[in-house]
């Protein structure tokens, strides 16, 4: 409780006094001590974010919630109201802008994940299809799917004889992820594959994967990405961007799976939620960056 009432007083009392007492002392704007405070990445990123957030100024709250195309202007307006001179502040200027473009990058990404997320897997849905039959040629090569419908997508951790039962919960972005980890990490899907058929440390690859994708998913909407996307992409971050953090995810649980050494798959939720620990745990640390770092 007595957080909660220190955090609302400083915010809504002392922090103005406390900014206007550092400027008069350095003569420069919170904005410009975070921009060279900081180098690129999350740090300079998140605090440029909470300073313009938690700002008096219209112009300043409204950065954040701008159009990348409109994102200049806004910089430009932002240094003309605060008093900054490009002459005697050269970087502040693009410091700001990319700052800016990840901060607004985020929500954008976050709108993209969701329409994925909330479009229905459809089997007359061309598309749909041969997503999914490009899924199996990936993973089983040497393999000749018998039919659209059948058992054999048991073997790529599917739970029935039709996957579409499958991604009513994450939508096509199910799909999507474990797609993109076998077009793009293919070595790497097939050594998990091999290793989710495991007659004794097994677990249904597909199922998985698609609980994977709503782990990234959830931690995408919490906010908890900020740091790992701030640190990893220099500019606004894209789809792509999303499902190599999949990809990162779904390589990472099959080490920590066989790892742990469970004793059944009945007790995957249990080692799902240890595994969501640590990952929010990485996240924690500023200098953050979950990239897949497989065996060459």
């Amino acid at each position: 409780m007595l957080v909660y009432i220190w955090q609302y007083v400083y915010t809504t009392f002392l922090r103005y006094w406390f900014k206007w007492l550092i400027r008069q002392a350095t003569g420069t704007c919170e904005l410009q001590r975070i921009c060279s405070g900081y180098g690129p990445g999350a740090s300079r990123t998140i605090n440029t974010e909470y300073s313009l957030k938690s700002s008096k100024s219209k112009l300043l709250r409204g950065a954040v919630e701008s159009s990348e195309e409109h994102l200049g202007q806004h910089v430009q307006q932002i240094m003309k109201e605060k008093n900054i001179k490009e002459q005697t502040n050269p970087r502040f200027k693009e410091s700001l802008h990319t700052s800016l473009l990840q901060i607004t990058g985020y929500e954008s990404l976050y709108a993209s994940v969701e329409d994925v997320r909330k479009e229905a897997f459809c089997p007359e849905n061309t598309q749909h299809e041969a997503m999914l039959l490009e899924l199996w040629e990936l993973l089983m090569p040497s393999v000749t799917l018998e039919s659209r419908v059948t058992k054999q997508w048991g073997d790529i951790g599917f739970q029935g004889d039709d996957p579409k039962t499958d991604f009513r919960g994450m939508g096509v972005l199910g799909l999507t992820n474990l797609l993109f980890f076998s077009e793009h990490y293919t070595q790497e899907a097939r050594l998990v594959l091999s290793h989710a058929n495991h007659p004794k440390l097994g677990y249904s690859y597909a199922i998985v994967g698609i609980n994977l994708t709503e782990m990234a998913y959830s931690l995408l909407k919490s906010g908890a990405l900020k740091a790992h996307f701030y640190n990893t992409v220099p500019g606004a971050p894209k789809l792509q961007h999303f499902h190599q953090l999949y990809c990162y995810l779904a390589f990472e649980f099959d080490k920590f799976w066989l790892a742990e050494e469970p004793e059944s798959i009945m007790l995957f939720n249990q080692y799902r939620d240890k595994f969501h620990h640590v990952v929010r745990t990485l996240l924690e640390n500023p200098r953050v960056s979950l990239t897949l770092s497989a065996p060459s």
